[in-house]
């Protein structure tokens, strides 16, 4: 019988095809700039003990609209070496993500280069695998994680707008964070909104709502780790 030719996912389906296996090239611990693009590149942070015989969990944040790597690793980057993180830190292609600029593409395909360098690197435990990000990385990484649940066990939202999932794949677990004085993605028409539907949907969503601005508080951060980690 014929067999089938498989199909590579496009971009556009927001669908990722990198996967943790054992690393060809493992990175010294310490802070990388992968080296993907002159301009807009990403970041990689190897803790220190880092080791091909020991998976460790792998955190992919994103950074909000007009920010970049550099701002989405501050929000972790204390916790890595305490906690034995892998932390992956991307630059958008443009001013902020590409599904919020019209569809779904450039970023989705950046993402997926990133990731399978980092997986040629790092011995990444496949049970610990989280998207997160602050403001649009959050709704980027609730979307992404959704479409790609099959990947992603667990996303971080902080203070998201939205989610705009192409596809439903597997059951990520979701932490969702929000100030209750956010000015630039109010409480009532984001979080409080999202959060029903996701759990509507039969996600296993933990909630925390803050007295704050537009922000990640060091312990509300702490506490989503804790969360990923434990969970």
């Amino acid at each position: 019988m014929r067999q089938k030719k498989l199909i590579r996912p496009e971009p556009e389906d927001g669908v990722l095809s990198a996967r943790p296996g054992a690393p060809s090239t493992p990175a010294a611990p310490g802070l990388h700039r992968l080296g993907m693009d002159a301009r807009r590149d990403a970041l990689l942070y190897v803790p220190e003990g880092a080791s091909v015989d020991r998976p460790l969990p792998l955190v992919l944040m994103l950074h909000g609209a007009g920010g970049g790597g550099q701002n989405a690793l501050g929000l972790m980057r204390a916790l890595a070496d305490e906690r034995g993180l892998v932390l992956l830190a991307p630059d958008s292609r443009g001013r902020t993500w590409d599904v919020l600029l019209g569809a779904y593409g450039p970023d989705v395909a950046f993402l997926d280069r990133a990731l399978t360098a980092v997986f040629e690197q790092c011995a990444v435990d496949a049970e610990r695998v989280a998207i997160g990000g602050f403001s649009d990385g959050a709704s980027y990484a609730l979307s992404l994680g959704v479409a790609n649940g099959d990947l992603f066990t667990h996303v971080l939202a902080f203070s998201p707008g939205f989610v705009a999932p192409p596809a439903q794949r597997g059951a990520p677990r979701i932490y969702v964070s929000h100030g209750t004085r956010d000015a630039v993605l109010p409480i009532d028409r984001c979080s409080r909104h999202l959060v029903p539907r996701l759990q509507a949907a039969g996600y296993d969503v933990l909630y925390h709502e803050f007295d704050g601005p537009h922000t990640v508080p060091p312990t509300v951060a702490r506490e989503a780790m804790d969360w990923f980690l434990e969970g």
